[in-house]
């Protein structure tokens, strides 16, 4: 699968990663092992900006932080300061998993109506993207706050510095970038579009080299001052955007953005077959899902089976159907509403679930179930968009930072501030609050947090120690990639590297989606036969992983996206090809 390098080809891959971290070079796919640190990430500049900070002592929470400002910049269709963040942390010294909640938060305004007409019907969830009523306080730099008074070794400000140099200094335009901008005609404000468009309002050619000085300058204000440079400093300028927005106002105060608060929550963790699966609990439903594919699944010999049988994917597909109807009824902030998370990760009741899958048949119809202490609740089909990023990283100590970090759909509400996007995570609520008398666990609440499918996930091996960390972006398929991926390196003895690159058969109601272009879409007629109704189509998935393996760390980067996997060192040992499939083990 690798293909050979020529000497200068090498030579020039390993001069990119001694450079500083503004070097530039082209998005190859990276998958680099060894010690003693290692970042992967969406994009190459950013990695390098993990990866500086590794190099100066800083910690894996440092080095996240420092590639989440740089992905705000070369990336900030998909996430950024103006939007959230889970993060979930394994402690090397304890052995100590936790998570931090930086998702947004509805203005104390909002009402389960948020998104409605002044003639009382609901606005259509593509109606209620752009403009200011679909942006919530954003949390990421709060989250990021929390996780470094507790995990961080390098001052605030150092965190900041390869980010500033990046939005001062100019980056190149990426293919995929462009690609990304096409899909939101008409979306950006103004001075979103001077940045990021030509004159004509189209998108630039990619190559073209832009810079974001505003940009530069509120990150050198908030490292120099701290949280609050954004949370008070900015607070009358987000206030003004969102509230004057031509397009569906807010009603957002400057005290909504002064009371927002990140949150210390508990992981959600469950054993799968002889591994510790953990990842972040509501408002995110992605690691309880994961977890119910995962156990659902258990009763079945996947490794028998392998990762070319139908049968395989069917099972994944049945069981997919049932986490994503499960989540879609009875996830949201825990908050306001109760979330049954120990009846929804009860062995009984996901043992009874796993009974309703058969090997030979697809059932008629996957609707939710009861676990033990579930409400009765509205389910809400999912709306969320695939304008989100994902990073993880390990550092000398062995600590490892897997984050999911997000603005929602590709450049969030389109509205911007001082060069950088606010998000429209709103729109990950519910728009209609209720029906035949039941509340959704998932309308609207002043100060609520919207549903999430973002899956940071970390997995401990029979020993204790970490065997892989993982994320995905690309809105609800999220939980299926990883899952998808945990099935491939846990039972079928995939890489990372290869599991991430697998196409993905994707379940989230009564329709399976096989990824068009992919070994997947090849099972679409067998699994037709299974009774499955499917349809192939692109699906748009980005994910990014590190791994344990033989007491070694190896980096894995989709080969669908211009992400790398890049060790603190800089060196490279292998290149992907871009595009090129993994082939599933014999």
């Amino acid at each position: 699968m690798l293909n050979r390098l020529s000497t200068s080809r090498v030579a020039f891959l390993l001069a990119f990663c001694t450079l500083p971290a503004l070097a530039e070079a082209r998005p190859a796919h990276r998958v680099v092992r060894g010690e003693p640190g290692m970042v992967s990430a969406a994009d190459p500049r950013a990695a390098a900006a993990g990866v500086e900070i590794l190099r100066k002592g800083g910690s894996a929470t440092d080095a996240a932080i420092a590639t989440m400002l740089a992905l705000n910049v070369v990336e900030p269709q998909s996430s950024g300061i103006g939007g959230g963040a889970f993060f979930v942390r394994h402690a090397a010294a304890t052995g100590r998993t936790d998570t931090i909640d930086g998702r947004e938060a509805a203005p104390k305004a909002a009402d389960p109506r948020w998104f409605y007409r002044p003639d009382g019907t609901p606005l259509g969830h593509a109606e209620a993207i752009p403009g200011g009523r679909s942006v919530g306080v954003p949390g990421t730099i709060r989250a990021m706050a929390l996780a470094h008074r507790s995990g961080g070794r390098l001052s605030w400000a150092a965190l900041f510095q390869p980010a500033i140099r990046l939005a001062r200094g100019g980056w190149t335009l990426t293919p995929r970038f462009i690609t990304m901008t096409r899909m939101a005609p008409g979306l950006l404000d103004a001075g979103a579009a001077k940045i990021f468009l030509g004159a004509d309002g189209t998108p630039l050619p990619a190559g073209t080299r832009v810079r974001n000085p505003a940009q530069a300058a509120l990150f050198e204000r908030i490292a120099r001052a701290g949280p609050e440079a954004f949370y008070a400093g900015e607070a009358a300028k987000i206030v003004a955007t969102v509230n004057g927005a031509a397009r569906n106002p807010s009603r957002m105060t400057v005290a909504d953005l002064a009371a927002y608060r990140a949150k210390d929550r508990p992981p959600v963790c469950a054993t799968y077959r002889v591994y510790r699966v953990c990842g972040m609990g509501p408002p995110s439903s992605g690691g309880i899902a994961v977890l119910m594919i995962l156990k659902q699944l258990e009763r079945f010999d996947m490794a028998g089976l392998g990762p070319r049988s139908p049968v395989a994917w069917h099972l994944f597909a049945e069981s997919s159907r049932l986490a994503y109807a499960d989540r879609d009824l009875y996830v949201g902030d825990p908050d306001f509403v109760h979330v049954p998370v120990a009846g929804l990760l009860d062995p009984a009741y996901l043992a009874s679930r796993s009974a309703s899958i058969s090997p030979e048949r697809a059932m008629a119809h996957a609707s939710a179930g009861t676990p033990p202490g579930a409400p009765r609740r509205l389910p809400v089909p999912a709306g969320e968009r695939a304008g989100t990023t994902d990073l993880v990283v390990a550092d000398r100590a062995g600590n490892v930072v897997e984050v999911t970090t997000t603005i929602e759909s590709v450049f969030g509400s389109g509205l911007s501030v001082d060069g950088t996007m606010l998000n429209n995570e709103l729109t990950d609520f519910d728009i209609v609050p209720e029906k035949d008398g039941f509340l959704a666990a998932n309308r609207v609440e002043g100060g609520k947090r919207p549903r999430s499918s973002m899956a940071p996930t970390i997995v401990y091996g029979p020993d204790g120690k970490v065997r892989i960390a993982l994320g995905a972006a690309g809105g609800s398929t999220i939980i299926a990639q990883v899952a998808k991926a945990l099935v491939a390196v846990l039972d079928w003895k995939m890489s990372a590297q290869d599991a991430i690159g697998l196409g993905l058969v994707y379940a989230p109601g009564d329709t399976v989606v096989a990824e068009k272009g992919t070994q997947a879409e090849a099972l679409a007629p067998a699994l037709r036969a299974l009774g499955q109704r499917v349809q192939v189509a692109p699906l748009g998935l980005k994910a990014n992983a590190i791994e344990r393996v033989n007491g070694r760390w190896a980096g894995a980067a989709d080969p669908r996206s211009e992400g790398v996997a890049m060790r603190e060192t800089g060196e490279v040992s292998a290149i992907v090809r871009a595009g090129e499939q993994p082939r599933p083990p014999e």
